[in-house]
């Protein structure tokens, strides 16, 4: 039940926008009752909070495979896969029409479960990378892991979350790898 409530949840923002949203509105999509939401969501900016969280990616356990630029690219497609998702559709939505001070409330969910975490995997990376002696010590900075997260947001909000089909391998091989490799 909660996935098809989460599910319906993203299809009203996708479709109509934050401001359309309506809790009877996902209740009726879900095929389920209005308490039953507000029994588990004090409001809708809950509901979508918890509908985003169980969709988008995890960036945490990219596994080890033997190069920083295989893991760097692993991860980079991991959410150029999620922004071209309905979750991502959704999010950008949301981001797009909500006010700043209502913005607040959602940006600090981006920070703590997509920026934070994707900012500490990519610092394990690029650790591993140095161990494997491909990186250089100096490059595992907070500066460098937020160049992942800082051209992602800056695609999805300058080009409308259009992402080239070989962005991922770009940003790895163009930028990331020529910024952290060895001499």
């Amino acid at each position: 039940m909660e996935n098809a409530i989460f599910e319906a949840a993203l299809d009203q923002l996708t479709s109509g926008g934050y401001a359309r949203l309506t809790m009877e509105g996902v209740a009726a999509a879900a095929r389920t009752g209005k308490a039953a939401l507000y029994r588990r969501w004090a409001s809708k900016v809950e509901l979508v909070v918890d509908a985003l969280d169980s969709t988008l990616p995890r960036p945490h356990g990219i596994p080890d495979l033997g190069s920083a630029r295989a893991e760097l690219l692993q991860l980079i497609e991991l959410f150029t896969d999620a922004i071209g998702s309905r979750a991502g559709a959704a999010l950008h939505a949301l981001m797009g029409e909500l006010s700043q001070q209502q913005a607040e409330v959602f940006k600090d969910f981006i920070v703590q479960r997509v920026i934070g975490p994707t900012k500490d995997t990519i610092l394990d990376i690029l650790r591993r990378g140095v161990e494997r002696g491909e990186v250089r010590p100096d490059a595992v900075s907070p500066l460098v892991a937020d160049v992942v997260p800082a051209m992602l947001m800056f695609q999805v909000k300058v080009f409308d979350g259009g992402l080239a089909p070989d962005f991922a391998v770009r940003l790895v091989d163009d930028v990331l790898v020529p910024m952290v490799r060895q001499p």
